[in-house]
């Protein structure tokens, strides 16, 4: 049977189809446009009219592809920047008119839990305890997990375009993140099971362009991303470079991925802060989080359009 998960987050479009076998998933296709639906929010918290047709193009793509491949069940979530904004059901229905595709918003809870089964999944040795960290386009999830159990996780309003666009500098940006990550930290050490060393594991866009960064990628490749670790000298080392740089000259680097120029920063800003604030010297990175988790999570069954 194929399987199909999309992704509508608040700066990229994903989609991912495969096979499946239990808890393993067997011959990936991955698609992905950067659509930034989060961008331009109105002061009423709507969605621009840009960022919808982005966004919608890129799914009637995607469409075209589920048809092309005869996938038999697919999932359709949405994070973020459709919980924000306030036109969000036009937005479903216009996908719906479009392609006939379901779009579901899930809360930042379900969000956290899916995303932690995806990066479990490949995450060699599974550690004991971790903390795993998504960072994206409109919201931050953070878990506890102790031997694959997890026992806190929390979605933040957090995500690197939403510091681009509503923070001025970098220093307003860092208060707001470290008023997150210190309130993070305060509900951390309240639950009592949630103590000792953790192993920090970071997903999604910023964790994987900063892995592919120090690879000095020419050619994505997720299997070398996953397990691959950050140091936190060289993240700071990172961020001091390409603070001096224009958006052109860090999208010209090899691994940035394209449209994520200007997001870079604030992502090391929360990745910095957070291992700061757990006094954790390096980070291990997973290609794989919400989207795996997504896939994995579709019952098997009869055929489904």
């Amino acid at each position: 049977m194929v399987y199909a998960a999309i992704d509508i987050g608040s700066n990229t479009t994903r989609m991912l189809v495969a096979d499946r076998s239990g808890q393993r998933i067997l011959s990936p296709q991955y698609y992905r446009q950067i659509t930034r639906l989060a961008g331009n929010f109105s002061s009423g918290n709507e969605l621009s009219p840009e960022s919808i047709q982005r966004t919608l193009t890129a799914l009637e793509q995607f469409h075209k592809i589920l048809k092309k491949n005869a996938v038999q069940k697919t999932r359709i979530v949405a994070t973020a920047a459709l919980r924000r904004a306030v036109n969000h059901q036009f937005f479903i229905d216009q996908v719906k008119s479009s392609t006939g595709l379901d779009v579901e918003i899930i809360s930042g809870e379900e969000e956290a839990s899916l995303m932690t089964s995806g990066v479990l999944s490949v995450i060699r040795p599974q550690p004991e305890a971790a903390i795993l960290v998504d960072i994206g386009g409109g919201s931050t999830e953070l878990v506890c997990v102790t031997e694959n159990k997890v026992l806190f996780q929390e979605s933040y309003n957090l995500g690197v375009v939403q510091l681009c666009e509503e923070f001025a500098g970098h220093h307003q940006r860092q208060e707001y993140i470290q008023s997150i990550i210190t309130r993070f930290i305060r509900q951390l050490k309240s639950y009592n099971q949630c103590k000792g060393s953790y192993q920090l594991i970071g997903t999604a866009g910023t964790m994987t362009t900063l892995a592919a960064l120090h690879l000095n990628m020419d050619e994505y490749n997720p299997e070398i991303i996953n397990n691959h670790e950050l140091s936190y000298s060289w993240i700071k080392k990172t961020h001091l470079i390409l603070e001096h740089m224009s958006i052109p000259e860090r999208e010209g680097l090899r691994g940035m991925e394209a449209g994520r120029g200007d997001l870079i920063l604030p992502g090391l800003q929360i990745a910095m802060t957070l291992l700061n604030g757990l006094n954790l010297s390096t980070i291990k990175i997973a290609d794989s989080g919400l989207l795996e988790g997504v896939l994995l999570g579709l019952p098997p069954g009869d055929t489904e359009q």
